[in-house]
């Protein structure tokens, strides 16, 4: 990971230096076939010049936006924001999640008018530290020693508690703060139930993903179920999310055990350690497992602080992620456009203005509609 956060902040750099030397005078034909020549060695080189481009043309407006105002003037709020954006965050906030009732046995279940300039400008590089458990004080019961016989006897023989719903809708991200302490951050859409038991606490995610950060209880693993499979955990921060295909576990600290329910025939698959750093994909065929460093292991859960990494990805996977996200999905109708390979950090939020960076640099046109941005070849 840092030696990505290098690479991106030379690929920047070299970016603005071509930006500023093609602005300057002097500009000749040589200059600009190796300006060609340097956004021709990668994609990453395309991207950051288009969004420096952007961002540029931005400080022009700004400028004039700003225009007849004495100097040192602030200009007055909604003066540089467009109407239908006015009061609207830059990606929805981070909020508290409600629990939801859970009834028996618990069942999976605008568009941006103008671009925004701050989706353009360079995502973030520094690394963000983990999030930190929120404590929350419990009330303190007092109990009376006639009844520590029943209680002990509750102790040993209770059933698990009444479960526990959390959910979000498309396009919120929920904190959800359990019973024994834990946490769990659920993505876009996402829904899970959660069941604390003396022996266990079990979370089934239905939808969606979510982070995990496990408060440790060695008598009580942290176990999260979907798809076949679930990841244990004893306290630990990872993240599990559901496919349609199977399930993905990211773990950025501590250890967890990634294990199979039985099959038809009522073998498992083997079981697989996953420390941090492991990024894993399993479903009805296997496990695989890729292993790299706790960044890298990070950047892959952006999500959480509103950003989307893409490194090198085809252009169809990217508009599934982006789809996770967004009630007005992108899709892509020729086949030579999902085969594009994109890569930068873009606002989940803001589909419209990464739509838009495609149409200025690759052979893409859109087509603008309520519901979706259909992608066409150009």
């Amino acid at each position: 990971m840092e030696q990505d956060i290098a690479s991106s902040i030379r690929i920047e750099r070299a970016a603005a230096a071509w930006l500023a030397r093609r602005d300057a005078a002097g500009w000749a034909a040589h200059d600009q076939a190796e300006l060609d020549d340097w956004l021709a060695a990668s994609t990453a080189h395309k991207v950051a010049w288009l969004r420096l481009q952007a961002a540029w043309r931005e400080s022009g407006r700004l400028k004039a936006l700003g225009a007849g105002l004495p100097a040192g003037q602030i200009p007055a709020p909604g003066r540089w924001t467009p109407p239908s954006q006015q009061g609207q965050p830059a990606h929805p906030p981070l909020r508290m999640a409600k629990p939801q009732p859970v009834h028996g046995a618990p069942s999976g279940a605008a568009r941006h008018a103008a671009l925004d300039p701050a989706a353009l400008v360079f995502a973030p590089r520094r690394r963000e530290p983990e999030p930190r458990l929120h404590s929350r004080v419990a009330a303190a019961a007092t109990v009376v020693a006639i009844g520590a016989s029943l209680a002990l006897g509750w102790h040993l023989h209770s059933p698990a508690v009444q479960p526990v719903a959390y959910g979000t809708a498309v396009g919120t991200l929920e904190t959800a703060s359990l019973a024994d302490g834990s946490e769990a951050i659920l993505s876009s859409d996402s829904r899970i139930v959660v069941a604390l038991s003396r022996r266990q606490r079990h979370i089934e995610l239905q939808r969606g993903e979510a982070f995990f950060h496990a408060a440790k209880d060695p008598a009580r693993p942290f176990v999260v179920a979907a798809a076949g499979h679930q990841a244990v955990a004893v306290g630990t921060r990872f993240s599990v999310r559901r496919d349609p295909d199977g399930m993905r576990v990211v773990v950025t600290e501590g250890l967890v055990r990634l294990e199979s329910e039985p099959a038809a025939d009522g073998r498992r698959q083997p079981t697989t350690l996953l420390p941090a750093g492991s990024v894993a994909l399993a479903n009805a065929h296997g496990v695989v497992v890729q292993s790299g460093s706790i960044d890298q292991a990070r950047q892959a859960l952006s999500w959480r602080d509103g950003f989307l990494a893409f490194h090198d990805t085809s252009l169809a996977t990217a508009a599934a992620e982006f789809n996770r996200y967004n009630a007005r999905k992108i899709v892509i109708a020729d086949p030579s456009v999902a085969a594009l390979r994109v890569g930068g950090s873009f606002r989940w939020s803001n589909a419209e203005a990464f739509v838009r960076l495609l149409e200025q640099g690759f052979p893409v046109r859109a087509e603008y509609g309520e519901a979706a941005i259909v992608l066409h070849d150009r």
